[in-house]
């Protein structure tokens, strides 16, 4: 097994598979619950690789997809790269004090047939196996508010 690079040890906390269930809202859809799995792993290189899928509970049918990478750019300073297949990527940045991310965006570019969204934040928090987060944005005109938020556990 290739042990974490010593750059991201302080977050290689969110290393390892996390699943649950989700919220979602925002003022131009009805709220929906998702079942979703988060996986971060490593390559032995300064920075941890992210994958999120999200289902739908009733039949799994796969609703969100993104990928990404995390670093540790300073002690407790933590910026991420997320791209999602509907045409979004987004730069974020933020404080990381040992359990809690608290990370807003520094670029939100999309492709042209992608909807709007111009700020994202993340805030996560971990409690031994379990993390919990809340996803805000602006997008389509409205101003931030909150999106997504869930529950997962650290599984295998």
């Amino acid at each position: 097994m290739v042990r974490p690079h010593p750059a991201i040890a302080p977050i290689a906390v969110l290393v390892g598979r996390w699943s649950g269930r989700g919220h979602g809202e925002y003022p131009t859809i009805e709220g929906f619950d998702y079942d979703e799995t988060v996986e971060f792993s490593h390559v032995g290189k300064p920075f941890l690789v992210y994958r999120q899928t999200t289902t739908d509970p009733g039949d799994g049918r796969p609703l969100h997809e993104e990928l990404g990478y995390w670093r540790l750019a300073r002690p407790n300073w933590v910026e991420i790269v997320v791209a999602q297949p509907t045409g979004i990527v987004e730069v974020s940045e933020g404080e990381f004090d040992g359990s809690s991310f608290r990370l807003r965006s520094k670029a939100v570019q999309r492709a042209t047939s992608a909807k709007e969204v111009t700020v994202i934040e993340r805030d996560l928090n971990i409690d031994g196996d379990v993390l919990r987060y809340s996803l805000r944005m602006a997008a389509v005109g409205h101003p931030l508010a909150r999106h997504l938020s869930a529950e997962l556990v650290r599984v295998g």
